[in-house]
C-alpha cells in the first residue's frame, strides 16, 4: 500500500510542473546578431554589454515591449539618445565610429521593429 502511494505520489509531482501559466520567453536574444557583419561587430563592442545584460536597466534587445514606448518617440530622438547620451547611455553609445545610418539601423534591430520616420 505504501508503495502505490509513493508511486502515486510521484506520478502527481511529475504532472506539476506543467500546472499554471506557459513560460515565457526570456526578453532578450542576446545571442543574437545582426546579420551585416560590420553592424555585428558593432553591436558586440558597443551595445550588448547594456542591452543583453538585465542588471544594466537598459531595453533588452529583441523586448518589443520595453522598446515600444521608445520607439513611438519617433527616429529622431531615439537617434538623439544615441549621439549624446540619455539616462544611463553613453554619448555615442561607446560607438564614436558609429554613423547615423548605422545607430538607426542598430536601434531597428535591437528594438526588434522598424523605425517610424
Amino acid at each position: 500500500m505504501r508503495a502505490i502511494r509513493l508511486t502515486l505520489l510521484l506520478a502527481l509531482a511529475m504532472t506539476l510542473p506543467g500546472c499554471g501559466e506557459d513560460p515565457k520567453p526570456p526578453a532578450s536574444t542576446n545571442n543574437t546578431i545582426p546579420k551585416d557583419p560590420a553592424l555585428a561587430q558593432i553591436y558586440a563592442n558597443s551595445c550588448q554589454l547594456c542591452h543583453a545584460n538585465p542588471s544594466a536597466n537598459a531595453p533588452l534587445t529583441g523586448d518589443r515591449k520595453a522598446w515600444e514606448p521608445r520607439i513611438q518617440q519617433g527616429a529622431d530622438t531615439l537617434l538623439d539618445h544615441a549621439i549624446n547620451g540619455y539616462n544611463g547611455m553613453p554619448p555615442m553609445g561607446q560607438c564614436v565610429e558609429c554613423s547615423e545610418e548605422q545607430f538607426l539601423q542598430l536601434i531597428g534591430f535591437m528594438a526588434d521593429q522598424p523605425l517610424p520616420q
